[in-house]
């Protein structure tokens, strides 16, 4: 069992980083049936990842920071939270830049650049599109749902 855990571990990894053998300019697509397992592997392993292109799609969603008043964006899935509810998310995130804001709960396919902004890890877009289609919204921990 242990055997089989490292190699799924292993050719997540490779997932993760655009395969093997990828350049650090090959775009990482975050996949909807790990979604959750590259986006924990890219928070927690943001170093590897800083100035790498990624793309994914998602919900755009605002929120205002209220100690500041300062809004911010980012592009989320939903999933389990940390208590067996079904309220967490998981993304990123975004920065905008001169990309026109959708409106909240817009279904978005997003490219950006992950940046370390303050302490903060974010995307900063070079391009966001509205696919015609929407995906899937609730994504599972482990190997998809």
């Amino acid at each position: 069992m242990k055997l089989l855990t490292m190699l799924l571990l292993c050719m997540i990894a490779l997932a993760a980083c655009g395969g093997a053998g990828g350049g650090n300019d090959e775009i990482i697509e975050i996949e909807d049936r790990f979604f959750i397992l590259q986006t924990q592997d890219i928070m927690v392993n943001h170093n590897d990842y800083i100035g790498r292109t990624i793309r994914y799609q998602g919900m755009f969603f605002s929120q205002i920071w209220e100690p500041t008043g300062e809004e911010f964006f980012m592009v989320i899935r939903f999933t389990d939270d940390c208590c067996g509810g079904t309220d967490g998310f998981v993304g990123f995130e975004v920065y905008l830049g001169d990309i026109p804001r959708p409106i909240d709960n817009t279904w978005v396919d997003i490219t950006g650049v992950l940046a370390w902004d303050n302490g903060f890890i974010r995307l900063n877009l070079v391009s966001l599109e509205t696919p015609p289609e929407r995906g899937e919204e609730f994504v599972f921990p482990g190997f998809g749902g």
